[in-house]
């Protein structure tokens, strides 16, 4: 067991380490956003978190549920989205001093965005952990070291979508970075719960991919693309769909 625990932790580690090193891009800016670079940005983000529902969250969902057999491959992802929407807007409701104009307004939303993407990296944190424990057995190292690298690539570009977006709502760098890094910090976590916890978590997967999916595809639709709506915001949300397709599909 203790062998299992340090292997997950060793590559959610690095999962981990890749979300630090995207958000560290917050330390590269200088000066004020100009308002097309803050609208390519949050189109940027869009586009990274609609791929990543797609080909990271619920095809894998749809996949496993068919593998697992219990439930026909639509029923998890569905429900499990529909649950994640839910979540999102209930978690909305609850934020009511948050919807007026200006630093409240832009505060509402970053917190929708960090919420969207640390449930999203809650799974992979999830998947990796179970990867490194059954390489720990001697099962497919070369496999579990392929996901971690994928979901950490993947990971560069999410990190920097939480960070960029807080530092133009008026955050500080080292807070933007402190936030965007923290959004990553779920996935060592929750790798090693579920090794301690690996014989209910695995079914779960699924639904828990799909809800996943359900937050970051309302956050996308309720509040990302409005305020990013310009030309200058489809080329980011373009851009970013583009790379996180080509990653998860490369290194899928």
């Amino acid at each position: 067991m203790l062998q299992a625990l340090g292997w997950a932790a060793l590559g959610t580690g690095f999962t981990f380490l890749m979300t630090t090193l995207g958000a560290a891009l917050v330390f590269f800016l200088s000066g004020e956003p100009k308002p097309r670079f803050q609208k390519t940005m949050l189109g940027f983000a869009a586009g990274v978190m609609t791929a990543a529902s797609v080909w990271s969250l619920l095809l894998p969902a749809i996949n496993q549920a068919v593998a697992d057999g219990d439930f026909p491959g639509w029923l998890p992802a569905a429900v499990g989205m529909l649950l994640g929407v839910s979540f999102l807007a209930a978690l909305d409701s609850l934020l009511p001093l948050l919807r007026r104009s200006g630093p409240r307004e832009a505060s509402r939303q970053s917190a929708l965005l960090t919420t969207a993407i640390t449930l999203h990296n809650v799974p992979e944190g999830m998947a990796v952990g179970l990867a490194f424990a059954l390489a720990a057995n001697g099962e497919n190292l070369a496999g579990a070291a392929a996901l971690a690298m994928g979901i950490g690539i993947q990971n560069l570009p999410e990190g920097a979508a939480i960070a960029l977006p807080m530092r133009q709502d008026g955050l500080t760098r080292r807070r933007a970075f402190a936030v965007g890094t923290l959004s990553g910090s779920v996935e060592p976590v929750f790798g090693v719960l579920v090794v301690l916890a690996a014989a209910w978590a695995q079914p779960l997967m699924p639904w828990l991919l799909s809800f996943a999916a359900g937050a970051m595809l309302y956050v996308v639709v309720e509040e990302l693309v409005p305020q990013a709506h310009s030309r200058a915001g489809t080329c980011g949300f373009v851009g970013g769909f583009l790379i996180m397709m080509v990653l998860d599909v490369a290194l899928g």
